[in-house]
């Protein structure tokens, strides 16, 4: 297939809102791969590279040879050049990477060099996510849809499932089941306003697990094999060798474990979220952090990863460093805090102790097992929240959080601060495959495999007052809030369904907007991405914070649009600065540090809720306001 038809497909499918037409031009473009295609074809529909680190940084595409006049690129003669890239190695190396890299722009159309940065770069934003993909390979294949997200959801790479489906049919996705060893999409939970509304969707009685604010984490374990994977996939075993050293001490030879990795402080509350982030990101993550904090806004950022490879800090979408494996090759993509993952292996790891799949041997701890059971019958255990109810106990200031000294022994090797890993789900045990063994079925079974000191504080509840007070008491411990979860639910896995329900406290701050940046893709034409505001009571002016466009509507981008050229006293090419008098009210999850902005914070999740004609700027919340929050004092 030739390159310029599939970059055609990426502009057409930018270019058009339609669902059902996305999808539609997604399955001609899969029909029309060649088999030996399909992998890399599939995945820069997705915007992917099938090479996940290439070694292209920032530098290496400033400087570039004019476009070719005529296409002669096609499908597989780019993954064979972009494969050569990955290859490059030794002395020689960036000299050998900036030639390759010229034979292949120089070869490319202007339209076919948009696609390739925009792969490149990670940040394809042409609309097409993974559930209209999925759409467009059963379409493509003639297979059934459900089919497909099952085998996506297992496999957990679009591309394999993609080719199996287009070469075998149903049956050849049937034959994807859950791998130890081979991550796949974890479930997610939907959102809810409040802890009624979570019960609403969920029923009674229900389990309420604490909603902690750390890294999400898929432990793989066979035998002396251990692997540990971010909710997009991308392995960090090496960089987490405590949650290694608390595995290795389970009383199991095969296991699959879900669950969440934080930072404590010395009485067991969670230390700020850029912690966690930058404790378990490649020293090119932290090098891309710095250079984000002095980043321009429409500066292309350095490359090396996928969509999803991020380590997040700083306030709205596109405003995060992401990361690659070595140094210079780092990626930049959107996502929120949320959705963090470290990836890449740059150290080299000594030789000896437990091995993970495909990844470098991880030391072994020498502090024993992170609990002990060789005297103790753990099914006799008494734990909490597996059938029945039981008050909400946190951990909080008086209930420190107990970290294992094989834990803390394995984090001293990193010397960084100790992740402490918590569990909440396992999804296979000793050769049995659990993911659709009902939720009570599945925590008994963990329950009876991890540590309770390891695992989620979780209650059943009969009650919106029980779990109202679970969520009070999740919050005054100073995590994010809860995740209100049906018993009966299997784990769908890469779904956000109904049957996992989470609830934090929103707040909101009255700001003001200082600038807005011009929109993309679909929302080109409009002016966007608003930079946020604090009055500063001292010196009369205001404070950035961040930016978001979430939360609008086509009616407010338009209405904004207007509003906004009205107040403008500085037009660029891609940033307007207005007047600070619009007041906009915002809805954000927590505050952050952030040395990208002059306050030293930034919101997390903000988002549109109106905006407020009825206030002055004078009226707006202060930075003191802001910092409050920040501190976990009441403002």
């Amino acid at each position: 297939m030739r390159f310029v038809d599939l970059a055609a497909t990426s502009a057409a499918v930018a270019a058009t809102s339609g669902r059902r037409a996305k999808v539609e031009l997604l399955a001609e473009a899969l029909r029309n791969l060649a088999p030996e295609e399909l992998v890399a074809g599939s995945g820069y529909l997705a915007g992917e590279l099938r090479q996940r680190q290439t070694g292209v940084g920032y530098a290496s595409l400033r400087e570039l040879p004019p476009p070719a006049e005529h296409p002669t690129l096609t499908v597989a003669g780019v993954d064979a050049a972009i494969a050569e890239l990955a290859e490059v190695r030794g002395p020689g190396s960036q000299q050998r990477r900036r030639q390759l890299l010229a034979a292949l722009f120089g070869a490319a159309t202007v339209d076919e060099r948009r696609l390739l940065l925009g792969l490149f770069s990670g940040e394809l934003r042409q609309g097409a996510q993974a559930g209209l993909l999925a759409e467009a390979i059963a379409r493509a294949a003639e297979v059934p849809l459900p089919t497909v997200r099952r085998a996506l959801l297992l496999a957990g790479d679009l591309k394999a499932v993609a080719a199996a489906a287009l070469t075998g049919g149903s049956g050849a996705l049937t034959g994807f089941a859950l791998q130890v060893g081979r991550p796949l999409a974890p479930m997610l939970a939907q959102s809810a306003g409040s802890v009624e509304e979570a019960l609403t969707a969920v029923g009674l009685p229900a389990v309420v697990d604490v909603k902690l604010d750390g890294i999400r984490i898929q432990v793989h374990r066979s035998g002396d094999d251990i692997s540990v994977f971010t909710r997009s996939l991308d392995e960090i075993t090496s960089r987490v060798p405590e949650v290694v050293a608390a595995v290795r001490s389970l009383p199991a030879r095969e296991l699959v474990l879900d669950g969440e990795a934080i930072a404590l402080d010395a009485s067991g509350r969670p230390r700020p979220f850029q912690e966690t982030a930058s404790r378990a990101a490649t020293r090119g993550a932290r090098r891309a952090v710095r250079d984000e904090a002095r980043r321009e806004p429409g500066d292309l950022a350095a490359v090396g990863g996928g969509p999803g490879d991020l380590a997040a800090v700083g306030g709205g979408p596109g405003e995060v460093a992401a990361v690659g494996g070595g140094p210079g090759e780092v990626a930049a993509v959107g996502g929120g805090p949320d959705e963090v993952a470290a990836v890449g292996v740059d150290d080299a790891d000594p030789a000896g102790g437990t091995r993970s799949f495909g990844a470098a041997p991880v030391a072994p701890s020498t502090a024993g097992s992170a609990w002990s059971v060789g005297s103790v019958d753990i099914s006799e255990v008494p734990r909490i929240g597996t059938s029945g109810t039981a008050p909400a106990e946190i951990p909080g200031p008086d209930r420190p959080a107990t970290v294992a000294p094989a834990v803390i022994a394995a984090a001293n090797t990193s010397g960084g601060v100790v992740l402490t890993p918590y569990f909440f789900d396992i999804l296979h045990l000793d050769g049995v495959d659990l993911l659709d063994a009902p939720g009570h079925e599945r925590w008994a079974a963990l329950s009876r495999t991890v540590s309770p000191a390891q695992l989620v504080e979780r209650i059943t509840v009969d009650t919106v007052e029980q779990a109202s007070t679970a969520f009070a008491a999740a919050v005054d411990a100073g995590h994010e809030g809860i995740v209100v979860k049906a018993p009966q639910a299997a784990y769908d896995a890469g779904r956000r369904g109904a049957a996992w329900v989470k609830v934090k406290p929103r707040h909101t701050l009255d700001l003001v907007v200082l600038a807005v940046e011009w929109g993309s893709g679909r929302r080109k034409g409009w002016l966007s991405n608003l930079h946020l505001g604090a009055r500063d009571p001292e010196t009369g002016g205001f404070v950035m914070l961040g930016k978001t466009f979430k939360g609008l509507t086509d009616e407010l981008l338009r209405w904004q649009t207007e509003r906004f050229q009205e107040l403008a006293v500085e037009r660029g090419d891609w940033v307007v600065r207005v007047r600070p008098e619009q007041v906009v009210e915002i809805a954000f999850d927590g505050v952050q540090s952030s040395p990208r902005y002059p306050g030293g914070v930034a919101l997390r999740f903000a988002r549109v809720l109106r905006y407020r004609d009825d206030k002055s700027a004078a009226e707006a919340d202060t930075i003191d306001t802001v910092r409050a929050i920040h501190e976990g004092r009441r403002p």
